[in-house]
Order: C-alpha cells, then structure tokens, then sequence
C-alpha cells in the first residue's frame, strides 16, 4: 500500500483525475453488471437486532421512507406503550397512512408482573396478525418484538407461521436486541448493532429527541 500511494505521488493533477476517472468507469461497469442480475422484487422481513443503539431509531427511519413513497404503514409496539415518542407525535400528522398500536406496558423489569406482560405481548401480536395479514397496509413495524420473544412470551414458530402468510409484497419490520436464531434464518435482512460506546455508560441519561 505504502508502494502504491509513493507511486502516486509523482502524478500531475491532471493524471491523478485521470487515473481516477477510468478507476471509476470500470467500478461502475462492474457493479452494472451485478445489477443487472438482481431482479426479482418482494416484500422483506428485516430484523434489526444487536445490543448497540439504532435498532428502532433505523426501523422508524424506513417507515419514513415508506410514509415519502405513498405507502400505507402499520406500527405495533410491543414495550413502549406508555413512552411518549418524538416519532409517535409525528405519525400522528398521516392518520390516512399509519396505523399505530403503542401496546406495550413497559419493560419487564418496570412491571414486575409476568402475567401482565404475556397478555400484552398477546394482545399486541394479534394486532400485529391482522395488519402482516392485510391487503391494506405496505409496510409493518414489530418495534420490540424479539424482547418479548426473548422472554418467551409468544412462540417464534407461530410468528414465523403468520410472517409465511404474508402477501407477497409486504414488507416487516423487527425490532429488539436477542434475535431468536430461528428469525434469523427466516429473515430476508437482518443487521446487527454493534455497541462500541454509548453515553449512558458515562452516566448521561436517556435525552428527549436522541433516546425517544
């Protein structure tokens, strides 16, 4: 590498465009060439998972996207029922697009009622059921479903049996940190947040218009 960028430096402007221009145009006949094999078009299952910040803050960013592209969304929340989301105040401005459900009671740890949370986590996913099921709705956010799945108060092998009966074109969304493995492998997309350094850490406290 060190070979390389001392050969360089003997160049002109004038060359160094040059030599980037042509690197440039091969890059781009490269990667034309594996577009053009990508053709097939379908509704995703993305899973944002990991223990780094971003999983739902991404989700929401793609339901943006959809609500920019005329699409009709659905929301269900699973956990963060009671928050007074920044998003949530924002969605609320597209009632002709979104459908939101903020079911959740909270985390577990804040209920301290197992009882209480599996008949939310229930309630929430046959919410989640009738808009995956739906010929309405484009797009479907799970926000914090993998939390309740963590805790195994829904069976993923049923989440998996509604999301294989999903129409063709419909995407879903999944939210939450311990991914089940099965959901994994079912997915079409799953990325993994990675904490590398987050302020709570350093006692800074969850903030207004960062954190919700």
């Amino acid at each position: 590498m060190a070979e390389k960028s001392a050969a360089l430096t003997g160049l002109t402007e004038a060359e160094l465009d040059a030599r980037h221009a042509d690197k440039m145009k091969k890059k781009k006949a490269a990667r034309d060439k594996i577009l053009a094999t990508k053709t097939e078009v379908k509704g995703l299952v993305i899973v944002h998972t990991g223990k780094g910040k971003g999983k739902s803050t991404a989700a929401f960013g793609l339901v943006f996207r959809a609500l920019g592209n005329g699409m009709k969304v659905g929301v269900v929340q699973f956990v963060k029922g009671k928050w007074e989301t920044g998003e949530r105040k924002i969605l609320e401005h597209f009632p002709d697009q979104v459908s939101m459900s903020a079911m959740g009671d909270g985390f577990t740890w804040e209920t301290q009622d197992r009882q209480r949370d599996i008949a939310a986590a229930k309630a929430a996913w046959e919410r989640a059921t009738a808009l995956i099921l739906d010929e309405e709705h484009d797009l479907v956010l799970l926000d914090e479903l993998n939390i309740v799945l963590r805790y195994d108060y829904l069976d993923v092998a049923d989440i998996i049996a509604v999301l294989k009966q999903k129409p063709a074109m419909k995407h879903v969304v999944i939210t939450g940190r311990n991914a089940k493995d099965e959901l994994i492998d079912f997915a079409d997309l799953v990325t993994e947040m990675e904490a590398i350094k987050h302020p709570f850490r350093s006692g800074v406290k969850a903030q207004r218009g960062i954190e919700f």
